[in-house]
């Protein structure tokens, strides 16, 4: 029996040698000699992007499951909503609204490592979930949820940057296809589980007993999300490596400078070691920090196409946000189901999440090399959009099935069917802009996606304040054909606007166009 061994794919890329010395003159007007650390050779095995096929899925794997938990924690409390409000005796509907939304407000941001930042975001964003189980007023939830986000939010724009150092473009929509489906997958895992403990709690919410009292189940929305991220962090402190090169070959500098220092005919004659990275920008603490806070920031003040990409995915994920919030008062208002029946409807909604993005992921990659191929080997990240395409259409027609159905009280299977075309164009625009995100900006994805991202977050707050208001006042028919045309009219002219000009707009961008 003859076995094939598999065989890692061949991709044209010109890196220097591991060091180099390079003669300057010194400020005494001599020669000193600068050490510029790079990897060492195209096949160096130090690089992440030369990592093993396990080794890399282990990393995506670990850094979906980080982004995977968070929003389970945002979208587990929404069944469990009035429950909660009665007890603390919550009667407005946006601050209602808010114990569900304002969990994923929070600033993001890139620091010069991932695997060190994401663990301790998501170690902080687990102490602070697990406080909002132990939260005995309106205040506190609402203080803890916050706080838990500040944690949450750093997988959504650092998780992206890990993609970015590990996968080489023709190899990067698989993994993409599995990290953008966590976040949006997790609302849906979330409200199913969150459900059946709001179903307990129920009816027994106003009797204001201790915190092991039935009334109470409702903070196990809480407390079972904290153990599975517990597991989570336990696994990541063992599978998630370091990926992001200038601190990688930083750190091969540092060990040059240990030995360098312990050599006086060495140190006499080396001036400086420093990395590939260290003309670009500076590797200093003063300066890590200085643009950590501000490039984000920056980058979407200055960058068109960020711009462009953030303003489309906030408006997609607050529809998204909007359209959660009113799953739970269909079913049980309309169609008279209790909270864990109820919950059982985004099974619909994570069909049409799963299947899409796993017919993606299995075709966007060969889509992408197909057009390479026919532009003369040369890859373009505007050979992402055609799922884009796909999705602009799936999301008007969901949006509009659902929304008559609940509306006109058609049989719940046609309010399912509608909320999987939902899913299912949420995460195809999801999926193809990200991809597109990380193509331009590799080095500075984790910059880039935390731009886009913080926008993103604000109207996955922002959308769902005004969701009771607008439904109560014009009925989920109405409402949903307003979102489903604003949803067209912002939509259809996506993909083209990045095919005929996305290269144009990234060709004026300073981080897009030296990537």
């Amino acid at each position: 029996m003859n076995a094939k061994k598999e065989k890692e794919p061949k991709h044209k890329e010109t890196m220097a040698r591991e060091s180099q010395a390079i003669d300057v003159d010194d400020e005494d007007g001599g020669s000193g000699r600068t050490i510029v650390v790079d990897w060492n050779g195209p096949n160096d095995p130090d690089n992440p992007k030369n990592w093993s096929f396990r080794r890399k899925w282990a990393a995506t794997a670990i850094v979906s499951a980080f982004t995977f938990i968070s929003p389970v924690s945002s979208s587990m409390v929404a069944p469990a909503t009035e429950t909660i409000a009665a007890q603390f005796g919550i009667t407005n509907d946006v601050i209602i609204a808010m114990t569900t939304s304002i969990f994923i407000l929070g600033p993001l941001s890139e620091i010069y490592g991932r695997s060190r930042v994401l663990q301790a975001a998501n170690m902080f964003y687990l102490v602070w979930n697990l406080a909002c189980g132990f939260a005995q007023n309106t205040a506190q939830l609402l203080v803890f949820r916050f706080l838990a986000g500040l944690g949450g939010s750093a997988p959504l724009s650092i998780g992206g940057g890990v993609l970015g150092d590990v996968w080489h473009p023709e190899e990067r929509g698989k993994a993409i296809a599995v990290y953008s489906l966590a976040p949006l997958l997790g609302p849906v895992v979330g409200p199913i589980a969150g459900a059946w403990i709001a179903d307990k709690a129920q009816g027994a919410a106003g009797d204001g007993g201790g915190i092991g009292d039935q009334s109470n189940m409702w903070r196990w929305v809480f407390w079972s999300t904290t153990i599975v991220d517990a597991a989570i962090q336990v696994a990541g402190m063992f599978w998630l490596q370091e990926t992001f090169a200038p601190v990688l070959l930083e750190r091969k500098a540092e060990k040059i400078r240990k030995e360098i220092s312990g050599d006086a005919e060495k140190g006499a004659s080396v001036q400086d070691v420093k990395t590939v990275y260290s003309n670009e920008e500076g590797r200093t603490m003063k300066e890590i920090i200085q643009r950590s806070l501000t490039r984000p920031f920056t980058l979407f003040s200055r960058e068109l196409i960020a711009q462009i990409i953030g303003l489309y995915m906030a408006f997609v994920y607050g529809v998204f946000y909007l359209f959660l919030t009113t799953i739970p008062t269909i079913f049980m208002e309309v169609y008279h189901e209790s909270s864990g029946i109820g919950g059982l409807n985004y099974i619909g909604l994570g069909i049409g999440l799963t299947l899409s993005s796993q017919l993606n992921a299995r075709y966007m990659d060969k889509i992408y090399v197909y057009l390479k191929n026919k532009n003369n080997g040369v890859g373009q990240p505007e050979f992402r959009v055609p799922a884009m395409i796909l999705g602009s259409f799936c999301l008007p027609a969901g949006l509009l099935i659902s929304g008559w159905a609940a509306e006109e009280g058609v049989h719940w299977v046609v309010t399912d069917l509608g909320m999987a075309f939902v899913g299912a164009g949420v995460i195809l625009t999801f999926q193809s802009m990200q991809t597109y995100v990380v193509d331009c900006f590799t080095l500075h994805a984790a910059s880039a996606l935390a731009s886009i991202s913080c926008l993103r977050s604000l109207a996955g707050f922002g959308f769902p304040l005004f969701a009771p208001a607008m439904y109560n006042a014009i009925g989920f028919g109405k409402g949903d054909t307003i979102l489903a045309a604003v949803s067209i009219a912002v939509g259809w002219p996506a993909p083209i606007i990045f095919w005929k000009y996305g290269k144009a707009i990234r060709m004026r961008s300073k981080y897009a166009r030296n990537n």
